[in-house]
């Protein structure tokens, strides 16, 4: 099961686009209208509109009016101009983690590598495949001995690192344990850490954070990981 991974900037500039058609979409109704009409009255359809004075009323309506939609339309281009870098090729998209060789150099020395542009944590894997959403290779988040975890708890959200005692992930928010592949220990998460499509290409790491693969159900255990130190985070 998977669903979409839309960041907060994704959102903002879908609210930034909608706004500016809304702006775009009134000003076309408007100069059309007037358009239609002043072709009507050159053609002698119309009676020339009697000229009359505007309302105090009427003209602080139509400055209001102006000034929301002047608003909608420069909050929204800024917003697009602003998060374009990160929508081209941020979280969200597809992200190139580094090499392959020095990836699992930095795994062999310290557990795992944070990717902080994918939200992830890349650890070794060679454990024993599973069913469902525990049969890593077929669900597509390993590759050449490397997964990809993504760094949110599955409980409420926080960030979950790493601990160098236990060799688990341990949630400081509310003591949700992982081992080193992800699957759950112990704390109440419902599951084990979620997880990215990620594949090897031309010797470099490729994370798909488009879509989050959801993490394998509690009792999984493919590497037999024990708890190998004091934990970091008292348990939950």
């Amino acid at each position: 099961m998977t669903f979409l991974a839309i960041s907060n900037g994704t959102v903002a500039v879908i609210i930034a686009i909608v706004l500016a058609d809304i702006f775009l979409i009134a000003f076309l109704i408007s100069y059309s209208r007037r358009a239609r009409a002043a072709k009507r009255a050159a053609a002698g359809e119309l009676p020339p509109a009697p000229a009359r004075a505007v309302s105090r009323r009427d003209f602080q309506r139509r400055a209001l009016l102006t000034s929301v939609m002047l608003f909608g339309a420069e909050f929204g281009l800024g917003t697009i101009g602003f998060l374009w870098p990160n929508l081209k090729g941020g979280f969200g998209s597809k992200i190139n983690a580094g090499k392959l060789t020095e990836i699992k150099s930095e795994i062999q020395t310290a557990n795992y590598v944070y990717v902080g542009a994918a939200r992830t944590y890349l650890v070794g894997w060679d454990g024993t495949p599973g069913t469902g959403q525990a049969d890593y290779p077929a669900e597509g988040v390993t590759s050449d001995g490397v997964m990809s975890l993504y760094q949110r708890c599955v409980h409420l959200g926080c960030r979950v690192p790493f601990c160098n005692s236990s060799k688990w992930f341990e949630c400081p928010c509310h003591g949700s344990k992982y081992n080193n592949a992800g699957e759950y220990k112990l704390g109440p998460a419902p599951r084990g850490l979620d997880r990215f499509q990620m594949e090897v290409v031309d010797g470099s790491v490729i994370v798909d954070t488009s879509t989050i693969k959801l993490g394998p159900p509690r009792g999984t255990n493919t590497t037999d990981q024990p708890l190998e130190g004091p934990f970091c985070v008292a348990p939950g």
